[in-house]
């Protein structure tokens, strides 16, 4: 199989779909993998390295469309790249299709094969492809609330685990998931108070038995939520409903009674987010106010550790990859129910359930499709 990788173009968006190391796995199994000119520069992949690895190197992206059965990106193509994209064309990538109603209208469009790494499921019931980022972002979440609590960059003044004779800072966790779990992580090593909420008591135990009386782990109701926000410092948002849009659990309302100079930190944001305040922002523009909060609602923060990012990515997606290459993205699908999680549109059909009702589509399932 032809597979492409191009250079990102999001906002500040510096990982890469696949590393040298990447792209030897699947040449050494017999396909050819090009890859755009300096898509891996910026976080010290060097072309040498690509072609060193078995790659060629193209000049741009049209080139890389034009001539590939599969394209392997991180994040879901951007406009001027879904006009580049064929029928019967292979694309393996984050999408995030519930929260993006013109991406989902130019995917069906385009006629392309929609593979998205959030849906994919593991053996487990699990998300293999989207749980690397969301540990990235888990940790990300609690440094980035950390650093916009200092006065200078908006926040109250406040240092997270305080010091002797000054309390630390209150930190929410709404959501005890991947994301959740791995900011609890970060926020008691920090050393601020810890609150967590969710509706799974099993996952609420699981970090009750890890960090002891250094969380307070509450299930989440109306009545907790709005006693823990209103309390809070720092909000860390990592509600994830598998494909579908993020619920949105805190109100304006709620936002309104939050403590000036508090900080939001949505990490939900890439399905449309858990606050009735957040609006999607950029590295370039990571921030705004609402009522005195400050929000951070980056889509893409794992960009920031484009590095780590990558070779975490990676870790979990050749695999996948390969399978597709191997055996071609039907036979794969079929062979594998956890990867056909992942269609989510192909051949101008939507095959999540979710982005259907989302965008008021017709579901056709992939098992329909493969039939």
């Amino acid at each position: 199989m032809r597979i492409g990788v191009p250079t990102e173009i999001k906002d500040q968006e510096y990982r890469v779909g696949l590393t040298p190391a990447g792209v030897r796995e699947l040449v050494s199994h017999g396909h050819e993998v090009m890859i755009q000119s300096g898509a891996g520069t910026a976080l010290g992949l060097s072309d040498h390295s690509y072609s060193v690895a078995g790659a060629k190197l193209v000049p741009d992206a049209q080139t890389v469309y034009g001539n590939a059965e599969m394209i392997v990106k991180v994040k879901e193509p951007q406009p001027s790249e879904r006009a580049l994209l064929k029928p019967g064309q292979i694309l393996y990538a984050y999408l995030h299709l519930a929260a993006d109603r013109e991406q989902t209208a130019e995917l069906v469009k385009s006629g392309a094969v929609c593979i998205a790494y959030e849906t994919v499921t593991g053996p487990d019931g699990g998300l293999p492809l989207l749980a690397p980022m969301s540990e990235v972002a888990g940790r990300m979440s609690v440094q980035v609330a950390a650093a916009y609590l200092e006065k200078p960059r908006g926040g109250m003044g406040l240092l997270l685990g305080g010091v002797p004779g000054v309390a630390p800072a209150h930190v929410v966790v709404i959501g005890a998931g991947m994301v959740g779990s791995n900011a609890v992580q970060i926020a008691v090593g920090m050393g601020a108070r810890v609150t967590v909420l969710d509706r799974n008591v099993d996952r609420l135990r699981d970090l009750a038995m890890v960090h002891g009386n250094r969380v307070v782990a509450i299930y989440s109701s109306a009545d907790s939520l709005e006693r823990a926000v209103i309390t809070a410092d720092a909000v860390i948002g990592a509600v994830l409903v598998p494909g579908a849009e993020a619920p949105r659990l805190v109100t304006r309302e709620l936002v309104a009674r939050m403590k000036h100079g508090s900080v939001v930190v949505d990490v939900a944001i890439d399905q449309g987010g858990c606050f009735e305040t957040s609006r999607p922002t950029s590295h370039s523009h990571p921030t705004y106010v609402v009522d005195g909060v400050l929000h951070y609602c980056v889509t893409n923060m794992p960009a920031a550790v484009a590095r780590t990012s990558t070779f975490a990515l990676n870790n979990a997606t050749v695999g996948y990859g390969m399978a597709i290459a191997d055996k071609g993205w039907r036979r794969a699908l079929v062979e594998d129910v956890g990867l056909r999680a992942g269609l989510n549109v192909c051949r101008g059909n939507v095959t999540c359930a979710a982005v259907a009702a989302a965008h008021g589509y017709a579901h056709v399932s992939a098992e329909q499709l493969l039939a």
